[in-house]
């Protein structure tokens, strides 16, 4: 872990549940109330416009300004919107509105997305993804700059705050990686990477590096680790919970040819580059971690385990109670 500074600790959901999805929203919005009362310093939710097994956000900022409303400090981010099927300036006056709403607690990352259905839904071209957003992300950015935009005189409504350090790039490789510095904008690791035999801290490593050596700009740059983290009272506790939602994960991977078939659990868990099971297991797991010393911010996530409200809940204390303080976090004191 970055041991220069304080390292920001945050949750991710992909608001999933086992329930209707109106309780599955009300239940992930509970996830914000709770982190925020134990100190995590951020919670970000995952954009999909395509439904995940139990659920899936299709439109995060209006979830993210009903957050704002019952919560008083953490930090309000998406990992990731998915840039080329949203315009850009009417992106950036959601996240200007949640900015404000807020108190200046909103940040952004954004990305590509992750298949053709997505693409094809909104009439935008899949063979093109880079390109969009990159596009997207100058807008997104002079939007958010304030900068005039379109035609004389317009500039988004309401103004937005100072978002130098507050944009994030999603990226699966080295290229991605530099391609994020050259923008200016912060990086985002997923929680694992696919169709790779070598564990996931060994391929992301160099690229968090390539990251950290392209950097040109005057600000720090932040670089965010999403990792599966599922604390509980035993892995047999842990997998109770996590372990369908892994397996119904795997099976899709399989099929896209990212998994080969036939994994049992523990190969599945590993290729998810899961950390489960009793705190000190998972201490000792993420003191190993090879991309970890570089991160600014550790993104706790339980996807693609979907456990239910209260085992979540129960995840979150022991994440902020014993696992990231072991590792050198502190809530801050207001």
């Amino acid at each position: 872990m970055n041991t220069t500074s304080r390292f920001r600790l945050g949750f991710l959901t992909h608001v999933q549940g086992r329930g209707d999805l109106a309780t599955t929203y009300r239940d992930a919005q509970e996830l914000f109330v709770v982190a925020d009362e134990l100190g995590f310093d951020v919670g970000w939710v995952a954009q999909h416009h395509i439904p995940l097994g139990g659920g899936g956000l299709s439109s995060p900022w209006p979830f993210l300004a009903h957050a704002a409303a019952r919560t008083r400090r953490i930090r309000l981010s998406t990992a990731i919107t998915i840039l080329p099927l949203e315009n850009p300036i009417r992106l950036a006056e959601d996240v200007a509105v949640v900015d404000a709403l807020s108190g200046g607690r909103a940040e952004i990352g954004v990305g590509s997305g992750a298949g053709p259905e997505e693409y094809a839904a909104f009439g935008a071209d899949f063979d093109q993804k880079r390109e969009l957003t990159t596009a997207g992300l100058a807008t997104l950015r002079r939007a958010l700059s304030n900068e005039e935009l379109g035609t004389s005189g317009f500039s988004i409504q309401p103004p937005a705050g100072d978002f130098t350090d507050r944009i994030w790039q999603g990226v699966f490789s080295a290229a991605g990686a530099r391609h994020a510095a050259a923008a200016g904008t912060n990086l985002l690791l997923n929680r694992a990477t696919y169709g790779y035999e070598e564990p996931t801290d060994v391929i992301q490593r160099p690229w968090a590096d390539e990251f950290l050596a392209a950097w040109d700009r005057p600000h720090q740059p932040r670089i965010g680790l999403s990792r599966f983290i599922f604390p509980a009272r035993d892995k047999r506790t842990a997998l109770a919970q996590i372990g369908d939602g892994v397996r119904r994960a795997t099976e899709g991977f399989v099929r896209r040819g990212a998994f080969p078939a036939g994994l049992g659990i523990e190969d599945q868990l590993r290729r998810f580059h899961a950390f489960h099971g009793h705190p000190d297991e998972i201490i000792a797991g993420l003191q190993a971690e090879r991309v970890l010393p570089v991160a600014t911010d550790l993104i706790a996530q339980f996807n693609p385990g979907i456990p239910d409200r209260d085992a979540a809940i129960r995840a979150l204390e022991l994440i902020a109670t014993e696992v990231a303080p072991a590792l050198g976090w502190k809530p801050k004191v207001d």
